[in-house]
């Protein structure tokens, strides 16, 4: 049965959006023990759906969902938030998740709407192609941490962002496990930042299913402390996976064996996915299981995917048709619609006696976990600001289209110093043995000019080690006295594995760089980067490095 909705909904709708500013603030929801609280002392759970458009998608081995390139920001067009919320209250959802953003777009129709809906946001702060940690060589750096900045900047005015997540599935098997640290390094500078705003918001991360051998420590590595002083300074508030363990009609020890494992989790866990496609139709019967006991005293809810279409290797997700303002539910949507209509959230255990966050020691290291717990240092801009300054050769391309050569030309560059005897270490950063080069934490433009400083010293300054076929400009106002690239990053880099609070970044939309319109979108997990503005590339501690293709994941 399909049903079917055009222009009396959207104008209702937009009358909520009429009144919105008049409505009383969603209450907060923080963290207390391993559970989720509002503040009037109820436990909080997350009954929720996935809320973005998919679009033009690459395919990824690792991933039985296809990899977004571009975006729709769904937060930025208030005409269609006021056609899909009372398609939401339908649903009874009380939370969306949203996995990319403009933060130079504004937000406050949709934003606005949503609450009064009483609707709660979590927004993944990564971009596809743009800006996320790549998970085949990972990093943290200026310009990543600039985007994540802007868009919780964008957002902060918001009552109803519950969370924020630093990373979706970054990590899909254990030789990816050596970038937890930046994942770790991201949730530690974002909370710190968090903190300094006064923002009640959660730091969250998003993790595909997989391996107990690897998923479970991943879990245990994003909640632990480095230092086992059962401190929380680099801990996630709110662990998500996703899972579709659950696929047709089954029963409850679908679900035994990651109830044993997130038992005894430390913070709160949801799954941040659900909904298996591959036995249809979808019954939706595990919500009934996830919102009760005893999965309710482990898990804080989950998030159904997807109320928007979404095609993947296992079939086809989705439950509402768009044509226009019009949209036509299907009996997906209906089934799921019963379903969370049937649930009424437990109370135990109560705020008093959800007691306080343990933050245990970190997993040891193994086969299959080659995770480090010394974490990158905080990127430090006004360090790389310096570095751009006083090098004296500088990348000044002959392009608009930065993405297309910088890998290229730090791949020549790194080549062209090993073989004067020099190496790339200082812009590198290695998640599995800890160590990180003191200009790893710099945008690749930046690295790039290093790169080009060290070669051009290394040859005594031949006006043709200065070229990189018409990329390269000798810095005429480098300061005489500063001699070679390396002298240049002692004289700025004085601490260059400081941990702080990060400041604003200082543009005012950080986010819209390299994003061309808002085309399509997705979940985005990592992309491996190269060019302006929000590139972002990490490279391995080699004299030769590759240019890595992307690899976002939408699921």
């Amino acid at each position: 049965m399909y049903t079917k909705c055009c222009s009396r909904a959207v104008a209702l709708a937009l009358g909520v959006l009429g009144i919105a500013a008049g409505t009383q603030a969603l209450q907060k929801v923080t963290r207390a023990g391993r559970y989720l609280y509002t503040e009037d002392g109820n436990r909080f759970f997350i009954k929720g759906v996935a809320y973005q458009e998919q679009g033009a998608t690459s395919t990824d081995p690792n991933n039985p969902f296809s990899e977004p390139s571009t975006f729709i920001d769904p937060l930025q067009d208030g005409t269609a938030c006021a056609r899909d919320i009372p398609f939401l209250q339908q649903l009874g959802v009380n939370t969306i998740r949203v996995y990319s953003v403009n933060s130079s777009l504004n937000h406050d129709a949709c934003m606005s709407a949503l609450s009064a809906a009483n609707i709660y946001t979590i927004i993944d702060l990564a971009l596809p192609t743009n800006g996320s940690i790549d998970r085949l060589s990972p990093s943290w750096t200026t310009n990543l941490l600039d985007l994540y900045l802007g868009t919780i900047n964008a957002f902060n005015k918001y009552d109803n962002v519950l969370a924020y997540n630093v990373g979706n599935e970054v990590i899909v098997d254990p030789a990816g496990t050596d970038a937890a640290p930046f994942i770790k390094a991201a949730a530690r500078d974002v909370r710190a930042y968090l903190n300094k705003i006064s923002s009640s918001a959660l730091v969250g991360y998003a993790a595909i299913d997989g391996d107990d051998n690897w998923v479970l420590p991943l879990a245990e590595y994003l909640s632990c402390d480095p230092t086992s002083a059962n401190s929380g300074d680099s801990s996630i508030d709110l662990f998500g996976l996703n899972n579709y363990e659950w696929c047709g009609d089954d029963t409850p020890a679908a679900y035994s064996g990651k109830n044993g494992d997130f038992a005894g989790y430390n913070v709160p866990a949801y799954f941040s996915e659900f909904g298996c496609v591959k036995q249809p139709p979808r019954l939706w019967t595990e919500v009934g299981t996830i919102f009760s006991q005893p999965m309710s005293d482990i898990w804080s809810g989950g998030v159904a995917f997807s109320y928007f279409p979404a095609q993947s290797n296992d079939g086809q997700f989705g439950m509402v048709t768009i044509n226009g303002n019009s949209v036509t539910t299907s009996d997906d949507f209906n089934r799921l619609k019963a379903q969370y209509g049937n649930v009424t959230f437990p109370t135990v255990p109560s705020k008093s006696s959800a007691g306080s966050t343990q933050f245990p020691s970190c997993p040891p290291n193994n086969s299959t976990w080659l995770a480090s717990t010394s974490l990158p240092p905080t990127p430090n801009e006004d360090a790389c600001t310096c570095l751009d300054g006083i090098l004296s050769c500088v990348f000044t391309p002959k392009t608009s289209n930065t993405s297309a050569i910088v890998g290229s030309l730090l791949d020549f560059g790194c080549s062209s110093l090993g073989s004067v005897g020099g190496s790339c270490a200082d812009i590198s950063a290695n998640g599995s043995t800890g160590t990180y080069g003191r200009v790893a934490f710099c945008d690749p433009n930046t690295k790039l000019s290093f790169v080009m400083s060290e070669y051009y010293e290394a040859t005594g300054r031949k006006a043709t080690s200065c070229d990189f076929s018409g990329n390269a400009t000798v810095n005429q106002n480098a300061p005489s006295s500063v001699s070679g690239a390396n002298a240049a990053a002692s004289s700025c880099l004085t601490n260059p594995s400081a941990v702080f609070t990060p400041s604003a970044p200082s543009s005012s939309a950080p986010g819209s760089t390299g994003t061309g319109t808002n085309s399509s979108g997705g979940k985005n997990g990592a992309a491996s980067l190269v060019g302006e503005g929000n590139a972002l590339i990490g490279l391995a501690v080699t004299a030769v490095f590759s240019v890595l293709g992307s690899a976002l994941t939408f699921a």
